[in-house]
């Protein structure tokens, strides 16, 4: 195996991989996540795009010094996840594309365990490799399932390849097929686009897969906070639990069949209902709870329009049946058994 080449981006040869890091004040976790990449082994060539979101810590200038070689879109103004990405696919110029969050690390093999599964398909989807915590080092998942309500449920089977979505902390997609499913929607801002861009995909019959060879690291809840119990509790951020109680209610609306969304959509709002009464009441703070629970309820009033005609668009585009779409799903819902182990999260 030949070391892998960076291939700048005033080259004319295209690379065979584009890299996109999405950094906002990672400084003290760009040198893991960049070297992790440096240090693959993968017949090809790369390139790594870091687009930073108006970072206020030495983010940029610790790029421009210590790593000349990757293309550095700096903002101006922060943009938020989706923006990010989008940017950096924008100017990517690999065949294929790899997400990596700044608070992951690729493992060992990595590209080239991605790289060899693509290769083996005529049509490639998207791709993960299993996801382990970075300081235990226990796994977490191997690509996510999905419950009824749209809520991640970590694959732990070894046997199962074929998941509801991987998680944009790293994802591997064809730059031909991000193309086609348009990107990232911006107006998601951050927090459950990946739950939309995969689904999107499956729906038009694209394959969304957990690759297994190799591994990357993440320090979960770093950047958005929760994510990961702490000495046996659930915590969350305001803005994390707000952005993913609205976003995965537009997944569910977007995505459900007419005959399931009848029924889910009824008893995901009463779910939601109950479960603020709750928040409220053992912690007492309402007004948390209005932003996250009323909030998710006023958009999907305030922008009925745009998801009612992008819904139209999903339901006609698709290319799969029903069936094949909701073999990714489980049944028990995840907060009940997350509740059942962790009593109601805290938000902070």
């Amino acid at each position: 195996m030949a070391l892998v080449h960076l291939t700048l981006v005033n080259q004319t040869a295209a690379p065979t991989i584009s890299v996109c890091i999405a950094n906002y004040n990672g400084e003290m976790m760009l040198v893991d996540c960049i070297e992790s990449v440096l240090g693959q082994e993968c017949i090809a060539t790369i390139e790594i795009i870091v687009h930073d979101d108006a970072s206020t810590d030495g983010s940029v200038a610790l790029l421009a010094s210590r790593y000349p070689q990757v293309n550095l879109l700096a903002s101006d103004t922060n943009v938020g996840f989706c923006v990010s990405n989008n940017r950096m696919v924008a100017v990517a110029r690999g065949r294929y594309v790899l997400l990596l969050n700044n608070d992951a690390a690729l493992m060992s093999g990595a590209l080239s365990t991605l790289l060899s599964a693509s290769s083996r398909t005529q049509e490639p989807g998207i791709l993960t490799l299993p996801q382990f915590d970075w300081h235990s080092g226990t796994l977490v998942d191997r690509g996510c399932l999905l419950d009824p309500f749209y809520n991640p449920v970590p694959n732990l089977d070894p046997a199962r390849s074929s998941v509801a979505y991987v998680i944009g902390a790293c994802l591997w997609i064809p730059h031909k097929l991000w193309r086609e499913l348009g990107g990232f929607p911006e107006w998601m801002e951050s927090i459950g686009e990946d739950i939309y861009l995969c689904c999107l995909a499956r729906l038009r019959g694209q394959t969304v897969h957990a690759v297994s060879g190799s591994g990357y690291r993440h320090r979960q809840g770093a950047n958005f906070g929760g994510n990961r119990p702490i000495a046996g509790k659930l915590e969350s951020t305001l803005r994390r639990r707000r952005l993913s109680e609205r976003n995965k209610t537009f997944a569910l609306f977007l995505f459900s069949s007419r005959a399931r969304l009848g029924i889910v959509m009824p008893i995901h709002f009463v779910g939601l209902a109950f479960e603020a009464s709750m928040i409220g009441l053992v912690q007492n703070n309402w007004r948390q709870v209005g932003e996250i629970y009323g909030g998710a309820l006023l958009s999907l009033v305030r922008r009925r329009r745009l998801l009612w005609r992008l819904r139209q668009q999903i339901q006609q585009s698709r290319n799969t049946s029903w069936i094949s779409f909701y073999r990714c799903f489980k049944l028990m819902p995840r907060k009940l058994a997350l509740l059942v182990r962790y009593g109601l999260p805290r938000i902070r």
